[in-house]
């Protein structure tokens, strides 16, 4: 018996090979552009977990979770985005499609509502299985619906006052048939919640009458000389200004010139303030456009996580977010080893 029991210590003592962690496994929703499994290769979280990462659009998932379930939230895969690298040949899943798994973390890249598409259900989906997300699933949820978005930039400037934040002066109608405005002319109309220049009219009769229950948006039409974007990711801020070449009045849907400026001490009090909203945003552009008779500057709108990215800084502004990503893991994670 003491023979045994020696011979059991002497094992322990010898620091017996102990069982590799399970990886963290970290949803990336993007479908149209880069390579996040390679982003993150070879990165580990705090407590020497590895991360395995599967991206696809919200259109390529689906997603259900239970309460009463060990595995929570479960999301099922039906394609790999296309600039992703890849499953290894030892990945979980061996490639094969379509497959499930857990989330441990989601970051989201792409806009859940589309022209063409509505991905709220998925979104739904993980805010039901408290998945913990870059930016937060709450203030994503919250920028599917414009008037939610323009109405924090509104309440900022009621706060801020409108020299400090200039938000373009707006009328928001519920549907077609109680729209009354009668502020300046020409106006932009902005139908429902839709990005990218989308739905965005300057002349209109019957247009409207089309679409009876969606709500509008009705602004004066700025004739502008550029727009501008600030960019915040984290503690890093860029600026862009964009000049239309082609006599368009929407600069981000025809050809433009866009260069990288200088990001003033006044743009960065806007990001800055844009980033306290639904709790608190990670990633964020703000958008401006600057009259051209009078250099007045007016803000139009706030972009959350699914803000594109300068193709010409895209490399680094990828890294910046990924070391951001590995901080916000950490935290939900592995607090204990932070």
């Amino acid at each position: 018996m003491l023979r045994s029991l020696l011979s059991i210590g002497s094992s322990v003592g010898t620091g017996a090979p102990r069982p590799e962690p399970k990886p963290a496994m970290l949803l990336v929703i993007q479908a149209d552009a880069y390579d996040w499994p390679a982003l993150l290769k070879g990165k580990c979280l705090a407590d020497g977990r590895t991360i395995r990462v599967v991206q696809a659009g919200w259109d390529d998932i689906g997603v259900h979770a239970a309460t009463y379930s060990a595995s929570g939230v479960s999301v099922e895969v039906f394609r790999w985005a296309k600039s992703a690298s890849r499953p290894d040949v030892d990945f979980p899943f061996g490639g094969r499609f379509p497959f499930s798994f857990s989330p441990d973390f989601v970051l989201v890249r792409n806009e859940v509502k589309t022209a063409n598409f509505d991905g709220k259900s998925r979104l739904n989906g993980l805010l039901f299985g408290g998945v913990p997300a870059m930016n937060s699933l709450q203030s994503i949820l919250l920028f599917c619906e414009r008037p939610a978005v323009q109405g924090e930039l509104h309440r900022l400037q009621r706060q801020l006052g409108q020299d400090a934040f200039p938000v373009i002066p707006q009328h928001f109608a519920s549907s077609s048939r109680i729209l009354m405005y009668g502020y300046t002319f020409p106006a932009v109309v902005k139908v429902g919640s839709a990005h990218a220049g989308v739905g965005k009219m300057s002349d209109f009769r019957s247009v409207l009458a089309m679409m009876p229950d969606e709500h509008c948006f009705v602004e004066p039409f700025i004739s502008s000389s550029s727009d501008i974007r600030i960019q915040k990711i984290g503690n890093n801020y860029r600026a862009f200004r964009r000049v239309g070449l082609s006599s368009d009045w929407k600069t981000n849907t025809c050809t433009s010139l866009c260069e990288e400026v200088p990001c003033s001490e006044r743009w960065r009090l806007w990001a800055d303030k844009a980033a306290q909203m639904f709790g608190g945003l990670d990633i964020l552009t703000v958008d401006a456009i600057i009259e051209e008779s009078s250099k007045k500057e007016y803000i139009l709108e706030v972009n959350g996580t699914s803000s594109g990215l300068h193709p010409d800084f895209a490399d680094e502004d990828n890294l910046i977010i990924c070391d951001m990503l590995l901080e916000k893991m950490n935290v939900a994670l592995c607090p204990l080893n932070c």
